[in-house]
């Protein structure tokens, strides 16, 4: 066990506020136009307090925003499934008892499912927040079991029209996210080549580097098979960005040269024009051994998570029946804190503890100012919401804390759909709950071990080092297949994205033996050094005369820091 995991708990740094996303406006706008029609035609009719149950498919306009739009369709399609079924079950349970402790445990066990789905199947921001704000929330309305099916075919409509929302900026601007990916491949290609491979923080900036190019990689695979000139124009554009990365002169890796394509990606103007680095396709070879590939099953992706999802179910149960032992009316607002903090580690997880509690005890005072506005007409009601829907999305980005300003009012602003309420017995039990859910689930994520975090870490490093080997065995040889070659980089680019990012999360984890961390440094050092020694060997970049790949695969006399 290794004291510097077990005691860090940081405060610097956690509410600094970062640079905005690049499509900061897309989410944003997207909920606002998802929302709005469902409440406006509900309040139209005199029914604002069917608007919950609306707003769970509204808020599937959330997710996918930086998939492919291919990928987005089924993603957001499963987003709405999920998310429909979890308030069908949220609602039969309702409707059936009324035993608050009851209700508590089924939020608890619905949000470990949740957040071990989200987690083992990427599904990227908001991740499982939103699933479990709606299916705890709705345990706790007044349902009767004729009413279910209404309710649920609500939000199934409201799914489907958010569903049309998410893929809609798909017909003006079809390789969007492809687009943008490729655009954050060159940028962090540019941040390595600043550092010449010598400057301080250079090894960092490799492995951000290379995590990005593999990220953008698997956005074109995800965007499908078919070729067409946009996606040769972006795979050459990423092959330029390996260049960059591999190679050791300036002449191939000029930082203003990749940032000037990376502005020229945004937008919907022509695509930079670039030399391909050789005639051929073989850099292309490897896109289809790799979407021959199985993909893991779930359950093996589930099977590393079941101390995360113990964590949330513990953390969860634990903050709603302190929060009910309180006597507060609403303990699935503690619940849906403690689901909300829970990241890869127990540091990070403190990190979203302390933004969780600072931005909502901001947000139940921007509630307290806004609330008589919100009172004078159920329109201001639904205008106040729908602002505080685009001020969450458009701020979250550069700080969870500042997201959850516009996102504490807004969840209190829903209750009032269905009646007005007293806005200081509102903002007391929001705090309340607020500091019960991030005391209680922390300590259950302190107090629930992940040890799996040491064996995936040793799980990674092994992948990363047989690929290296694998990669190198092939340079080895005097005339390698160039499918075999590609596969074998693409293979070896992706164990050391994974290896970076098990690492990380691992060097938060507390209650584990100590980190391999020389072993890690080495298998970094080395995986890149092949990674490099392929690039040229494919011909990417010219062979410089005192580099021998035959001789020494993984090292070069060029690149040899680490």
């Amino acid at each position: 066990m290794s004291s510097a995991t077990l005691h860090r708990l940081p405060l610097a740094g956690v509410l600094r506020l970062g640079r905005p996303s690049d499509i900061w406006f897309k989410p944003a706008l997207s909920v606002v136009a998802a929302v709005a029609p469902p409440n406006l035609i509900l309040l139209a009719l005199g029914r604002l307090d069917l608007a919950m149950y609306t707003m769970a498919g509204s808020l599937c306009a959330l997710y996918g925003h930086n998939r492919p739009y291919a990928a987005r369709a089924r993603v957001l399609a499963w987003v709405v499934l999920g998310m429909v079924g979890g308030l069908a079950v949220s609602l039969l349970a309702a409707s059936v008892t009324s035993d608050a402790v009851v209700l508590v445990t089924v939020g608890a066990v619905m949000a470990a499912a949740q957040k071990a789905v989200s987690d083992a199947t990427r599904l990227g921001p908001p991740g499982n927040v939103v699933l479990t704000f709606i299916s705890s929330a709705s345990l706790f309305a007044p349902q009767a079991l004729g009413q279910v099916p209404g309710h649920v075919g609500l939000a199934l409509a409201a799914g489907a029209w958010a569903w049309l929302v998410g893929m809609a900026p798909g017909l003006l601007r079809p390789h969007g996210p492809e687009r943008r990916a490729t655009a954050q491949a060159l940028n962090a290609a540019a941040a390595y080549a600043d550092t010449r491979g010598t400057a301080d923080g250079h090894a960092r900036a490799r492995a951000a580097s290379a995590a990005a190019i593999h990220a953008a990689w698997q956005s074109l695979l995800a965007a499908g098979t078919r070729p067409d000139r946009t996606r040769r124009a972006l795979e050459r554009l990423l092959v330029r960005a390996e260049v960059a990365l591999a190679a050791p002169a300036p002449a191939d890796a000029d930082p203003a040269r990749l940032r000037a394509w990376a502005r020229e990606l945004r937008g919907t103007g022509r695509l930079p024009r670039v030399d391909s680095p050789q005639e051929s396709a073989a850099e292309l070879l490897g896109i289809d051994a790799e979407l021959a590939q199985p993909r893991r099953p779930l359950r093996q992706r589930l099977a590393h998570l079941a101390p995360i999802a113990a964590r949330t179910a513990i953390g969860c149960a634990l903050a709603g029946y302190a929060s009910l032992a309180l006597g507060v009316g609403r303990p699935y607002w503690a619940l849906v804190t403690a689901a909300s903090l829970y990241q890869a580690n127990v540091t990070l997880t403190w990190s979203r503890g302390v933004q969780r509690v600072v931005g909502n005890v901001l947000g139940v005072l921007v509630f307290a100012v806004v609330a008589p506005l919100a009172h004078l007409h159920p329109v201001a009601l639904v205008l106040c919401c729908l602002a505080f829907n685009f001020g969450a999305e458009a701020l979250i980005a550069r700080n969870y804390w500042l997201g959850t300003v516009c996102v504490t009012p807004m969840a209190l602003l829903i209750t009032e759909f269905a009646r007005a309420q007293n806005p200081a017995e509102l903002i007391t039990e929001r705090v309340t709950d607020t500091l019960v859910g991030a005391l209680v689930g922390f300590v259950a994520a302190v107090a629930v071990t992940n040890r799996r975090a040491g064996d995936r870490l040793e799980h990674a490093l092994t992948t990363a080092e047989r690929a290296r080997e694998n990669a190198a065995r092939l340079l080895a040889e005097p005339h390698p297949a160039p499918r075999a070659l590609e596969s074998a980089r693409r293979s070896l680019a992706a164990a050391l994205a994974d290896l970076r990012a098990t690492a990380d999360a691992a060097s938060g984890e507390w209650w584990q033996r100590a980190l391999p961390e020389e072993r890690i440094v080495l298998a970094e050092q080395s995986g890149h050094r092949t990674l490099a020694a392929t690039v040229r060997r494919q011909g990417f970049v010219p062979r410089h005369r005192n580099q021998d790949p035959v001789q020494d695969p993984g090292r070069t006399t060029e690149d040899i820091r680490p």
